[in-house]
């Protein structure tokens, strides 16, 4: 790339792309099509920070505080998110079987027919980025992302010990 500078031509060298850039881009490209898409197939007021609770979400339900430790959000974000997926239809709070006093967030109908889309959305979407990378080189690239993401999901317990 060239810059000029006061009359001058100066070489700007575009450092790559480190892996906090490279991973919220590829994360905003996935969620502008996720949400882009289930907004077409009828879901066009969920966002992606309704992700936090519906992601980790299963038919059964779960507590508050085991989509907070799914996600990785505290779980006065995940009360927050929940309360908005209540108001659009998606999710409702229910006693938990095992403690009456607990409350499970379960999906509603509308909430499952979410999720369903979600998953063949970002289904498709995996099997045209592996069609496009090749099936080995695709699955040996999430295998690494896998870890990769683990390992740093970890850093709090390394951080105090000598390198």
């Amino acid at each position: 790339m060239t810059k000029f500078d006061g009359g001058d031509v100066v070489d700007v060298v575009q450092p790559r792309p480190d892996l906090g850039v490279l991973t919220g881009q590829l994360m905003r490209a996935l969620q502008d099509e996720l949400f882009a898409t289930l907004a077409a197939q009828g879901h066009p007021h969920v966002r992606a920070r309704h992700g936090t609770v519906l992601a980790y979400l299963n038919a059964d339900g779960a507590r508050a505080t085991e989509l907070s430790a799914r996600s990785g959000q505290h779980k006065q974000i995940v009360g927050t998110i929940v309360d908005e997926l209540v108001d659009l239809g998606y999710v409702r709070r229910e006693p938990d079987p095992a403690d009456r006093r607990a409350k499970r967030i379960v999906p509603t109908a509308h909430g499952l027919d979410e999720i369903a889309k979600a998953h063949a959305i970002l289904a498709a979407i995996e099997h045209r980025l592996e069609h496009a990378l090749g099936e080995q080189r695709f699955a040996t690239f999430r295998e690494g992302f896998e870890e990769i993401t683990h390992h740093q999901r970890a850093w709090r317990q390394h951080r105090d010990q000598p390198m």
